[in-house]
């Protein structure tokens, strides 16, 4: 049976290269890089180089990289450090956001009683910014978290924008960029955010390893405590092979990044104009110029094949979601779709189809032979 992987906004398929990588570190230079023989000191060089290249990639100081388990370990870090050590005691953010921060704030405001803000939401999915400035202009100590690449919608958020607003008002900026490192240049000597967040699966490198940026001097204090490792700020001893193959996929993805990004820009306008031929009612939940690897969309079909639509393609080898992964199996509507979509259309059926450059026309053709054959 064919097999089509149309659900990149979830995780990536490896590339070859990062496999070849992780695979010689794990064999060659197993050894513990905070011991202090060679092959601790091995181990040790690996991680210090990777942390340059990836650092180098985004514009920043080595320093200002810290490695984590992945983007919702420093999504929650940054949040609760921030509230705990930094004494925020307000957070603006919107119902849009990915759960690891929307869940992060709830709890956060359970515990110290804080006070939250949610910014609106234009209906196409894009940061009311004009709220957002009305927001701050209440004297308060402030962290802004607002995501900015949705990862459901492919909306984008203006962080450059939105970082002068913050700094305008003297307010610490947290994005979760997971769905856009790797994909798109961040430069940050020049975009005034103070904390980015990435995970290496979602830009073809391995599962369980990320890396937060933490501007110097920030302050912020450990949320898992042991060694002395990542600079007091995160113990444990570093999984070298992930660090090494994170570095060496971000590496491919920015060197490939223009010539992949037109490709996959291509098949997404290519699935636009099928769709546009073969189903005429559809609709795109956001904006068709929204992020180029992600469309998520509304299918001109009858409410009850909603329940069927995913299991249906995937019987036809067809991977795609209807949202977050981290939500799948869930009969609740999306989250993000519930703050763009009325109740009646929230009912219908909706996909996310997100792409990379592994995906070929003759996917998107069987995706839509598939959706004619409902």
């Amino acid at each position: 049976m064919k097999k089509v992987y149309l659900d990149n906004a979830s995780t990536t398929a490896m590339r070859p290269e990062v496999i070849q990588e992780m695979t010689k570190v794990m064999t060659e230079d197993f050894g513990n890089p905070s011991s202090t023989h060679s092959f601790g000191r091995n181990g040790k060089t690996i991680l210090e180089l990777s942390r340059k290249s990836i650092a180098k990639h985004l514009n920043c100081s080595a320093q200002e990289i810290i490695f984590t388990s992945g983007g919702t370990e420093a999504d929650n870090w940054i949040l609760r450090s921030a509230v705990e050590d930094l004494k925020i005691e307000r957070i603006i953010t919107a119902k849009i956001e990915h759960h690891a921060v929307l869940h992060t704030v709830l709890v956060l405001e359970a515990e110290y009683n804080l006070q939250v803000d949610y910014v609106k939401i234009n209906p196409d999915g894009s940061i009311d910014l004009t709220h957002l400035s009305n927001l701050l202009a209440e004297d308060k100590k402030t962290i802004v978290s607002l995501m900015h690449v949705n990862n459901e919608t492919g909306t984008i958020l203006d962080l450059d924008r939105v970082g002068l607003i913050c700094k305008q008002y003297n307010t610490l900026f947290h994005s979760d960029t997971v769905q856009s490192v790797g994909k798109t240049q961040i430069d940050l000597q020049k975009t005034p955010v103070d904390f980015i967040i990435a995970s290496a699966h979602k830009f073809h490198g391995p599962k369980g390893i990320g890396f937060a940026f933490v501007r110097k001097n920030s302050g912020l204090q450990p949320l898992i405590f042991g060694g002395e490792q990542e600079k007091g700020l995160r113990a444990g001893t570093e999984a070298v092979h992930q660090i090494a193959g994170m570095a060496k996929a971000l590496s491919l993805s920015y060197e490939n990044l223009e010539h992949e990004r037109i490709y996959i820009s291509g098949l997404k306008m290519y699935l636009i104009d099928q769709l546009e031929i073969h189903f005429p009612g559809f609709r795109i939940n956001g904006k068709r110029d929204d992020f180029y690897n992600i469309i998520n969309i509304i299918l001109p079909f009858s409410a009850d094949k909603t329940s069927m639509l995913l299991f249906s393609l995937d019987m036809k080898g067809i991977a795609v979601s209807r949202g977050s992964a981290c939500q799948s199996g869930s009969i609740k509507p999306s989250h993000v779709l519930k703050e763009m979509l009325s109740e009646t259309d929230l009912k219908l059926p909706n996909l996310r189809i997100s792409f990379s450059h592994y995906n070929t026309k003759e996917d998107i053709d069987w995706l839509i032979e598939s959706l004619k054959a409902l």
